[in-house]
């Protein structure tokens, strides 16, 4: 469960990346937004050695793959993009991987 929350919280680097990216360079909003993404990254940098000093590699990386389903709800819910039954059947697909991965691996994720 703590490894799906680091991911959901690395995930929002892609927004505050995004946001920045609608301000003038430098300006106080871009420096905010981008000074944002820079903590989070920094966050996840030292919640991910934790990671996998206490999951195989392997498993790890495989639940990574979630973070594309937070890049659709965040999508969602802050710029209001539509999820697409295309993006639902590539999210479960991801879903149904991970799982998978989990279950051979003999891990719950």
């Amino acid at each position: 469960m703590g490894l799906h929350i680091m991911l959901a919280i690395y995930s929002l680097s892609s927004v505050c990346s995004k946001l920045a990216s609608g301000y003038d360079f430098m300006s106080p909003q871009f420096v905010l937004y981008y000074g944002g993404m820079i903590a989070l990254l920094g966050f996840y940098a030292i919640a991910w050695q934790q990671v996998i000093k206490r999951l195989p590699l392997t498993t790890a990386y495989a639940n990574k793959a979630v973070t594309l389903i937070w890049g659709l709800i965040w999508g969602y819910l802050i710029f209001r993009e539509p999820i697409t039954p295309t993006k639902l059947a590539g999210a479960a697909l991801v879903l149904v991987g991970v799982v998978l991965f989990s279950l051979a691996d003999g891990d719950a994720a």
